[in-house]
């Protein structure tokens, strides 16, 4: 068998470098499909996100799979940092405690709040008649 050469520092950079611009390019790409698709809410804690504020606000891939990025979106979730800090953080979680893994990795929404409930009421344009004051 071969034995394989160990690749020089340079060469150990070179291999980085690319890797770091592949993956950025790939983030890129579903990121601002993301921000296009959907308002810049949290998906999870409903915060509000614009100008210099919106790097804060991240995709999130609901199974998980990075590789997995349909054109329609409907694999993520945009979630700030702090959520999807924790939304990992439950997944890493899951099996401890009383819960199970199958409990964690629920796909129905929180019972507890729905950033997009009535959205199509609350960015309606107001009439003359429904305006109150």
């Amino acid at each position: 068998m071969k034995k394989r050469k160990t690749p020089t520092e340079q060469e150990r950079e070179r291999i980085r470098d690319e890797l770091r611009r592949d993956v950025a390019l790939r983030q890129r790409g579903y990121r601002e499909r993301a921000l296009q698709l959907f308002p810049h809410l949290c998906a999870s804690c409903g915060r509000a996100f614009s100008g210099a504020r919106l790097k804060e606000l991240t995709v999130h891939h609901k199974d998980h799979d990075h590789a997995n990025n349909p054109p329609d979106g409907s694999n993520w979730e945009l979630l700030c940092i702090y959520c999807h800090d924790h939304e990992h953080e439950k997944q890493g979680m899951a099996g401890y405690g009383n819960g199970s893994a199958a409990d964690n990795a629920r796909s129905e929404p929180s019972a507890l709040f729905n950033p997009f409930a009535a959205l199509d009421v609350r960015t309606a344009p107001e009439s003359k008649e429904g305006k109150t004051n």
